[in-house]
């Protein structure tokens, strides 16, 4: 199959690269594999001391492949797949959080849905200007069950709330002031200015770095696997649903949905 990750070394950082363009950058199963797969090769790379994670193209990651899901929905199989779909992001973004090297979210475009939790698994966040934030998924009939748990860790439940609520989509300068992008740099100079944090990591003990992140999301964060098992639960669930059906249907025929 085409490999729709690539990856480059520029010691101490590599780089990892979402390579669905044509696709905005669309997490497909198939996708989610082999970015688990660049997580274990860089964790090997031992001269790679931080790893950034961009994507190709305007668009860092649109979310979930809704097309690949529609596609699920008209199988006999379909909730037993979806349950398949939400344990493999589920495992994807644990990977990112116990990945002992920092993971620096190079966000060149618009990060939304389980694109936006790909930066929120990230311990850095720079954005260019262009990089818009948010969680449409009740727009179409979804539940955001692995995002929610890690916006709230990250900026507390009160600004979850607002943005999961409404599910809208903000600008990378508001995500910058609720610290969800903690720096908005050109994008010209975005995979520059990653790279500068790498290095500057890369002065720190890789061991006391890897401590570091044990310390932020297995021990303050101690109740996050526990929620986002729960989250995987709640996002399978919503799948199954009339409105998920019509809501992935109404965008992708690019109309308003009809709630049911």
């Amino acid at each position: 199959m085409k490999q729709v990750i690539r990856l480059r070394k520029h010691v101490p950082s590599g780089t990892i690269i979402l390579q669905r363009a044509e696709q905005q950058n669309a997490l497909s199963r198939w996708m989610m594999l082999q970015l688990k797969q660049a997580f274990r090769d860089m964790h090997q790379e031992k001269r790679v001391r931080a790893v950034i994670l961009t994507g190709a193209g305007d668009t860092f990651c649109s979310g979930i492949d809704l097309l690949e899901l529609q596609e699920t929905s008209r199988q006999e199989d379909a909730e037993q797949q979806w349950h398949e779909d939400a344990v493999q992001y589920q495992e994807l973004l644990e990977t990112m959080l116990l990945f002992p090297k920092p993971i620096i979210a190079a966000v060149n475009g618009p990060a939304l849905g389980a694109g936006a939790g790909l930066v929120l698994a990230s311990d850095i966040v720079v954005a260019a200007p262009e990089g818009e934030f948010g969680v449409p998924e009740p727009r179409r009939g979804l539940v955001a069950g692995l995002v929610a748990p890690l916006l709230a860790y990250r900026i507390a439940a009160g600004p979850a709330a607002n943005l999961l609520l409404t599910a809208r989509t903000i600008a990378a300068a508001e995500a910058h002031r609720w610290n969800i992008y903690h720096e908005v740099t050109p994008r010209d100079t975005i995979w520059a200015r990653a790279h500068q944090l790498a290095e500057t990591c890369a002065e720190s003990a890789p061991q006391s770095l890897q401590l570091t992140k044990r310390m932020l999301n297995e021990t303050i964060g101690e109740q996050l696997e526990t929620l986002m098992s729960a989250g995987a639960a709640a996002t399978a669930t919503a799948r199954t649903t009339e409105a998920a059906r019509e809501g992935v249907d109404a965008f992708l025929e690019q109309r308003e949905p009809h709630w049911p």
